[in-house]
């Protein structure tokens, strides 16, 4: 009997040593993912990492992965190893002090408890580290406090009153990736020694630009739209996009249900006799993007996978995230044309992928004016969005069309700003209105985010809205004041908290 119970509790302890240790490695790699993940994308909240972790990745860019495995995998090994051999390496032959040349402790190898009692305070510091960087703890923080915010100011596009103008205009919108006012030159109000982007600020200085200051500006992330599907859902539905817990959400999405209870822009826009697409560079399932937009009365999505069928890319063609700019544009022509061809109006949404972190992708288009590839990558977009414009404008639908160009989110680039910015400065989203039927003189010195893109673009297609409000946005062609004007800002702590009214009316249905 005795002989078989030794065998079981050394096994008892091997096993036990084993999760010991594991638990040591996986705080060290959440360590160094925390610190990868801040580095790559700067400080952008624990609601973007979660929804990165838990969404679909089917596109995601091998680059990062492997940024990813060559940054965080190493050290955490290595360190562990470290651990193992200080820690649970077992020897006869041992090293001990001696005190007052009596006692004598062990100090290698420590005694088992004591080792065991090490690691898991070595794990608790680890995570409680890991959770400061990528800002966990503010988020269990706002979980556990509820905001009636949504009860209170949210309004329901499906139940306010949006007339259309008899002829209805139809809509491109032009999600730039990453584009901000900051490659702005310096005397411009932006971060740059040269003005990156020359294009895109005279298309702000001629149509309307609603900027936070008295110059050409944007709009500021606030919460649940600093990546591009939150991005998506902020401008098209005027609610930021969260990821409530308990979701099982490695699976979300998948099953074509993404916030079945949000009435959006494209939801009412189908109601009203659109035509609808989307059409992005890349793999259009990736973060739920195909998803959301199929959920919400989008007729048509445009992708990798379309443009290989259509012939505008060879079969087997990918580059950078899917295919370059030059190719969305070549294809974004081509299917505009047939569209616009339709008897019936038409809004159609694209996403430009080029100027994606890291470094974002130069093609053949790029001139190599800068010592930064990314600021060629974002001097090459502003060009060939302006030769795109000019297309529109020559083209026999433009008269009856608003155009709206607006940056996704602020960049995450975090190294490329962390060399040209400096910590205080203002980062802002770009915005365009081009040939809206509507104007207004309170455009400068405006506190506005991706949530009033919503009214204001239906605004721009010569729609009325009583009251001038949607979701959690504001009509800026109105002189009705944002909420982030009307509370001073202080309306961005309560969207940051836990809300009973998202989860059960938006998140599920």
């Amino acid at each position: 009997m005795n002989n078989t119970a030794k065998p079981t509790k050394k096994k008892k302890r091997l096993l036990g040593r084993i999760l010991l240790f594991l638990l040591v490695f996986l705080s060290f790699l959440a360590l160094y993912s925390a610190r990868w993940y801040r580095n790559v994308y700067g400080e952008l909240g624990f609601d973007s990492i979660l929804f990165t972790l838990f969404a679909n990745l089917n596109g995601v860019e091998n680059d990062l992965i492997l940024s990813w495995m060559g940054t965080a995998l190493p050290p955490s090994l290595f360190l562990t190893g470290v651990v193992i051999v200080l820690l649970g390496v077992r020897t006869k032959k041992q090293i001990l002090l001696t005190i007052a040349g009596k006692r004598k402790i062990p100090l290698f190898p420590l005694h088992r408890v004591v080792a065991t009692i090490l690691c898991v305070v070595l794990s608790l510091g680890l995570l409680i580290r890991a959770s400061v960087i990528s800002e966990l703890d503010k988020y269990i923080a706002n979980l556990a406090t509820l905001s009636k915010v949504f009860e209170e100011e949210y309004r329901d596009p499906k139940t306010t009153a949006i007339t259309f103008p008899e002829e209805k205009r139809n809509l491109v919108y032009i999600f730039m990736e990453s584009m901000e006012t900051s490659y702005l030159s310096k005397e411009l109000g932006g971060t740059a020694e040269a003005n990156l982007i020359p294009e895109l600020y005279q298309l702000a200085q001629e149509h309307t630009n609603f900027s936070h200051n008295d110059g050409v500006g944007g709009f500021a992330a606030i919460g649940g739209d600093t990546w591009t599907i939150g991005a998506m859902v902020s401008q098209t539905a005027g609610v930021p996009l969260k990821m409530p817990p308990g979701t099982d959400g490695n699976n979300y999405g998948e099953d074509g249900t993404f916030l079945p209870g949000i009435y959006n822009l494209t939801d009412l826009l189908k109601d009203n006799g659109y035509y609808q697409t989307l059409m992005v560079g890349s793999d259009a399932a990736f973060g739920g993007r195909k998803a959301y937009y199929e959920q919400h009365g989008v007729n048509r999505i445009y992708d990798l996978y379309t443009a290989r069928e259509d012939g505008i890319i060879p079969k087997d063609y990918k580059v950078w995230w899917g295919f370059e700019d030059k190719h969305l544009y070549t294809y974004a022509k081509q299917e505009l044309t047939k569209i616009s061809a339709q008897d019936q109006p038409f809004a159609f949404t694209m996403l430009t992928v080029d100027t994606h972190h890291i470094g974002g992708y130069a093609c053949d288009l790029c001139e190599k004016t800068y010592e930064e590839q990314y600021e060629n990558v974002i001097s090459c977009a502003s060009r060939q969005i302006d030769e795109f414009l000019k297309w529109l404008q020559d083209q026999d639908f433009y008269e009856n069309t608003t155009v709206v160009i607006v940056g996704d989110h602020p960049s995450m680039d975090h190294g490329y700003f962390s060399r040209v910015s400096t910590s205080d400065y203002n980062r802002r989203v770009y915005n365009c209105f081009i040939n809206a039927p509507v104007n207004t003189e309170n455009t400068q010195n405006r506190s506005f985010s991706a949530y009033d893109m919503l009214p204001t673009t239906l605004a721009a297609m010569g729609c009325t809205i009583d009251g001038d409000r949607l979701g959690l946005g504001t009509n800026l062609f109105s002189q009705t004041p944002t909420l982030l004007e009307e509370t001073n800002w202080e309306i961005v702590a309560e969207i940051a908290k836990n809300s009973q009214y998202y989860t059960s009316k938006f998140f599920f249905k």
